[in-house]
């Protein structure tokens, strides 16, 4: 997780340093925070704990990052959202297709002539399962959310700032 001031070309930056050392992002979400003109990014890589703490190191250093933090799965509550787009056909199957949905906690967004879009939202393993589960109902088109995270710090991110400002500076 990464907080930061809203400035271009700042997710360049940052993703670079994940590319020099050839890391594949797994999820990259940007998004407004609590705070007015902070944002959070969510960041999910499969590596090492050193690896991501030399990350984080790195990360700190930009001039318009004001934290970024390590949490492990177990540390955080996370969601992602998926859209599916189904053949209209398919809500001919009646009840089978109403349960599918019901059962699995989506619901669904839009029908129109020749489609219909269900959302579901959950982690990425419930997504897909529902996926595989459409499948036979003809998938017209597949997306997923990246990562959207909340810290179980009881920490909040005005009380870090207030932290940050009150740190003596270092000399430049």
């Amino acid at each position: 997780s990464v907080l930061t001031e809203n400035k271009i070309g700042l997710v360049h930056k940052i993703v670079i340093i994940f590319t020099r050392r050839k890391l594949n992002i797994e999820s990259l979400n940007t998004s407004e925070s609590e705070v007015a003109n902070v944002y959070r990014y969510t960041i999910v890589v499969n590596t090492t704990r050193s690896v991501v703490e030399k990350l984080v190191k790195q990360i700190n250093k930009q001039i318009d990052v004001l934290g970024a933090f390590v949490y492990r799965d177990e540390e955080i509550h996370y969601q992602e959202v998926a859209l599916y787009k189904i053949s209209s056909s398919s809500l001919r199957s009646g009840h089978k297709m109403e349960t599918l949905i019901r059962n699995n906690g989506a619901r669904i967004l839009v029908i129109e002539d020749d489609y219909l879009i269900i959302e579901k939202t959950g982690h990425k393993h419930e997504t897909t399962e529902l996926f595989e589960k459409l499948q036979p109902f003809g998938v017209l088109e597949f997306v997923r959310s990246g990562r959207i995270s909340i810290s179980q710090s009881r920490r909040h991110i005005s009380t870090y700032l207030k932290e940050l400002e009150a740190a003596p500076t270092s000399p430049g």
